[in-house]
């Protein structure tokens, strides 16, 4: 057996029971060292803590770029700055985003430690031990009682359950509270249900490597010459929780971070914002126009040293640098002065913002559910002001659109239809459930005569074809289903006399009118969304053999016997029960002999050991029996629509926004929800599936040129195929609304995916089950409902809440206000820090470019301040009218949204306010300055005052230009003699003040 498994191609991970030397070994070229179980969720250890978080912070071209700047303001020779005044904001912004990544490594610390510390039973010298987590190996074989967490992925061997059943939740998975039980081989629940037959197991399992696939196992267990195959239904996952079981034995397959859950706790797909992308363009646009304006500046240095600078004695620095040299520090200068310019706070004051309107949306009673209890809930905060930018909504209809409670109202039994008169008195039949209500005491009668078997096989039919687990409690009978659906019919079943009361690995009980018979389960032909049905094979008293089937109406009328007579009539009742909304089953079955039987299930064992395609395998060889079957009937389930649905359509609508409805129901099905939910009207003109392909082709070129270019292009397929794509894009997307029906969960995704290739927008999708996680993950924003199928759409969503109707308030309210509030919080930074910097550049034109400051760093942190605070307090207060929570929603189309964000920047009272602040922050500088120089001169306002005094007129600039020595001579006695000062003291004041600078401007002009 062991040589086989090598040979196996898939198979490459091996374990062997109660075995601590070799523990797991793969087969592959590269190999694989033994697993711990302990897990690492954390980032950082107190050594790695600080150079890893700078690492991740300067990735940030902000902060990196302020680091290069502060490593500037070091060097004396070209900074006219202190170095603290970049030190200071930077350490500001680096500690408050280590302090946050730091909380939350130290949360996932504890968390691993507590996980890592929890213990069970392991067997360890022949004897079941208390272990921890954190010691558990490969190839243990442990003990779980009632209620405990699985500590690793384990394959189950035998249980305190009859068969070795053993009933588990899986929340932590996938977020769903219904039980789901595993079954043992029923070789090992034979054997190994004592200490000491466990503690001298030594099976082989060879399987599929670890990998991220919860629903899906493929492997075999070697044990005493014989291979048995393992599935998914003979593993407990890592997380699971044992219910309903006192005790269950197993032995680990995979350990710590080969765990499904694990694997499966990755990196989710990082969703950005436009107006992310946006802050990082503005960011690298505006350090490239820093270097162009400090280039320029450096430049003109240049030109003014060699034209004024070197003539100019009383400037001497005693550094005899050419001009070129001074213009290259001065470049560096201005890199240092106008530094305001790269805003270091915008990402910290944005994810404030952020985390801010993300409570806003927690806090909103307006979207809180009381039924459930569920508030609504801003999982992410990095996604707010995209709400206010949808373009196109794709929602799930069974459970988003409805309330995905189901209820069995009619049905079609041979030909007839059932459920159209009266409701029924059930309380003939002890098992009847209370709640279920029918209108058609005919079949009733039909039922108690016995005379109609079909009938009878109808009904036989739902109680036995299905995964639903009973539960007893309280003299109660419950059942665990895995879809509305399926307990809907069960249930209808159960009300018209045939009660499902247990099942077992390879027998199902059942009460027939009050008649408790059980039956051989010979097969189970699984449902999954390609195949869209499910089949089991009984044996029946009397040995014969039958298979039942249901599933939607397509796949099963393709494998219909063609001697069904009443196919037509089921049609017909078919398309009714669609025009009502209600959704269908059909249900058929077949006899099988003996000996087509045993060949085929010695197919279905050798695809169920493959361990290459297994699935593939599986579903050819359930093509073969599930042929030429004979209709019973059909079934019409009945799924109301939740609150307000038509009136949050109408006003998205009344918005602009486009809604796309995916279904996986048929046609009439969809059409009809579409009319009820007024995404359709009596107006609107409906253009099929079938009548679009002549459409598609209008969008194809016409003159004999581009026909030439269209048929070079059709050569290669994968071009033609993105064309029709493109072409089917444009068209939808020219129609009101949108519904897909019969999509699987990948086709969702993928008509998501077509939208944002080819469109470009902003897309939203919402939905409530498993089967809407690829299409909520794959749009822009994912919304999910915590609905009748679990959670596991909410845990994949970015937002949630309980109803559809709240998506109005979300989009409508939250959106425009987060969007809204963002772009004006964005233009007011950047013109709040351009305005400070052209204060710079002006000055320039005075101070010989010299990269002197124009106004200190003390003076522009009031003015910031004043004008942050100043703008929460007095904007948001003014305009807090204008921006309510009810008027865009009473008229959407009134308050159109500002646009992409990029147009915010582009207003022409954008500039207007920037130049109107420059002048402003200059006004109490230069108001100080005239009043200074006016009431109380200083010395060097006098002498600047006689210098202009002292100027020769324009005429006599050439013969100044030639006696400008005996000028400037002049110049210094007329100091003397206004000063009053000795000659030794008036050149040692000249001096000073022309060291200060002071003295500048007058000695220039003179």
């Amino acid at each position: 057996a062991f040589q086989l498994l090598l040979s196996l191609p898939d198979c490459n991970w091996q374990v062997k029971a109660n075995d601590q030397r070799s523990s797991a070994v793969s087969l592959t070229m590269f190999g694989f060292l033994p697993q711990g179980n302990a897990i690492k969720t954390y980032k950082y250890n107190p050594i790695t803590f600080l150079p890893l978080n700078l690492f991740e912070q300067f990735k940030r071209a902000a902060n990196f770029y302020f680091l290069v700047l502060l490593i500037l303001q070091a060097i004396p020779e070209i900074s006219t700055l202190s170095w603290y005044t970049t030190l200071v904001p930077l350490l500001l912004v680096l500690g408050i985003t280590a302090v946050k990544d730091l909380v939350d490594d130290i949360a996932r610390h504890r968390m691993d430690n507590e996980v890592n510390n929890r213990t069970c039973d392991v067997i360890k010298d022949g004897r079941f031990k208390a272990t921890k987590w954190k010691d558990i190996k490969v190839g243990d074989v442990v003990r779980l009682k009632k209620n405990t967490f699985v500590p690793a992925d384990i394959l189950l061997l035998s249980s305190s359950e009859p068969n070795s059943l053993c009933y588990v939740e899986t929340a932590e998975l996938d977020g769903e509270t219904n039980l789901k039980f595993k079954m043992a081989l029923e070789v090992t629940h034979r054997h190994l249900q004592e200490e000491s037959a466990l503690a001298d197991f030594d099976g082989l399992v060879e399987c599929e490597e670890p990998n991220n696939r919860l629903d899906k196992f493929t492997g075999m267990l070697s044990w005493r010459d014989s291979l048995y195959p393992l599935d998914a239904d003979k593993i407990l996952l890592r997380g699971c929780k044992i219910r309903n079981t006192d005790f269950c034995h197993g032995m680990v397959i995979f350990a710590g971070a080969d765990t499904k859950i694990m694997r499966n706790s990755g990196r989710t797909r990082f969703k950005r914002t436009k107006i992310d992308s946006l802050m990082n363009y503005m960011v690298y646009t505006i350090i490239v126009v820093l270097i162009l304006l400090s280039a320029g500046l450096a430049i003109g240095h240049t030109y003014w040293e060699q034209q004024i600078g070197n003539s100019s004695w009383y400037l001497y620095d005693a550094q005899d640098s050419s001009p070129a040299y001074r213009g290259f520090l001065t470049f560096w200068g201005y890199i240092i002065v106008l530094n305001t310019m790269v805003p270091i706070s915008l990402y910290v004051s944005v994810e404030v913002i952020r985390f801010g309107q993300s409570y806003f949306i927690n806090w909103d009673l307006q979207m809180y559910y009381p039924e459930k209890d569920t508030a609504a809930k801003a999982r992410t905060t990095t996604l707010n002001e995209q709400l206010g930018q949808i373009q196109y909504i794709f929602s799930d209809k069974t459970g988003t659109l409805t309330q995905n409670i189901m209820t069995f109202k009619k049905c079609c039994i041979n030909g007839q239809r059932y459920g159209q008169v009266h409701t029924i008195d059930f309380s003939w039949n002890a098992y009847a459930d209370g709640k279920f209500l029918f209108y058609d005491h005919y079949l009733i009668e039909q039922i108690k005569a016995g005379k109609e078997p079909e009938i009878q096989k109808f009904f036989f039919l739902l109680a036995i074809c299905h995964t639903v687990m009973a539960d007893t409690s309280d003299g109660q009978l419950h059942y665990q289903a895995a879809s509305p659906d399926e307990g809907a019919l069960v249930t209808a079943a159960r009300n018209f006399g045939y009660v499902f009361l247990s099942r077992t690995q390879n027998t199902i009980t059942i009460s027939e009118m009050g008649v408790q018979r059980t039956y051989d389960v010979l097969a189970i032909l699984d449902f999954n969304s390609d195949r869209k049905r499910m089949s089991v094979i009984v044996r029946e008293s009397g040995g014969h053999i039958r298979l039942y089937c249901k599933g939607a109406d397509t796949v099963i009328y393709e494998r219909l016997h063609p001697s069904n007579v009443k196919r037509e009539a089921t049609e017909e009742a078919l398309d009714v029960f669609a025009n009502e909304t209600l959704r269908t089953l059909c249900l058929c079955y077949r006899d099988i002999s003996q000996d087509e039987f045993e060949v085929w299930n010695k197919k279905f064992l050798e695809a169920s050991l493959a361990t290459s395609h297994r699935d593939e395998a599986l579903d050819k060889v359930y093509e073969e029996i599930e042929k030429n079957l004979i209709l019973l009937g059909a079934t019409a389930i009945e799924d109301k629509l939740q609150d307000g649905v038509p009136e949050t359509i109408s006003r998205l609508s009344k918005a602009d926004i486009k809604i796309w409805v995916l279904t996986g129901d048929k046609k009439e099905t969809a059409e009809n929800i579409g009319f009820s939910c007024e995404l359709l009207t009596e107006d609107t003109a409906i253009c099929y599936g079938e009548d679009t392909r002549q459409k598609l082709k209008l969008k194809f070129p016409r003159t004999a040129e581009e026909k030439k270019k269209q048929s070079e292009k059709r050569r290669r397929a994968e071009a033609y195929k993105e064309q029709q794509q493109k072409n089917f894009v444009d068209l939808a997307c020219e129609c009101r609304a949108v519904i897909c029906c019969r999509v699987t969960p990948k086709q969702k995704a993928m008509v998501v995916e077509l939208v944002k290739k080819y469109k470009k927008a902003i897309t939203l999708a919402i939905g409530d089950g498993a089967n809407d996680v690829n299409m909520i993950k794959t749009a822009h924003i994912g919304v999910g409902i915590s609905g009748q199928e679990g959670m596991q759409a909410v845990m994949s969503s970015d937002y949630s809440f309980g109803q559809f109707r709240y998506l109005q308030r979300l989009l409508l309210v939250h959106g425009r206000w987060s969007y809204i509030r963002m772009c004006k919080f964005l233009r007011y930074f950047f013109y709040k820090n351009f305005a400070f910097t052209l204060v710079h550049i002006w000055y320039s034109f005075f101070n010989g470019f010299s990269a002197q400051i124009g106004l200190d760093t003390s003076y522009w942190t009031f003015v910031n301040a004043f004008s942050v605070f100043g703008s929460i307090a007095l904007y948001f207060g003014l305009t807090f009218d204008f921006h309510s929570a009810g008027i865009h929603v009473l008229f959407p189309s009134v308050f159109q949204f500002t646009g992409a964000a990029p147009n915010a920047l582009r207003q022409p009272y954008l500039w207007l306010t920037m130049i109107l602040t420059i002048a402003i922050c200059l006004l109490p500088v230069v108001a100080q300055r005239f009043l200074s120089m006016t009431i109380w001169p200083s010395e060097s306002d006098k002498v600047s005052e006689i210098c202009s005094w002292a100027s020769p007129p324009p005429s006599r600039l050439p013969g100044v230009l030639r006696e400008a020595q005996a000028e400037v001579g002049g110049v210094i006695a007329l100091f003397q003699r206004e000063l009053g000062l000795e000659k030794e003291q008036s050149s040692q004041s000249c001096a000073v003040q022309c060291e200060t600078g002071e003295l500048w401007d007058c000695s220039a002009s003179a």
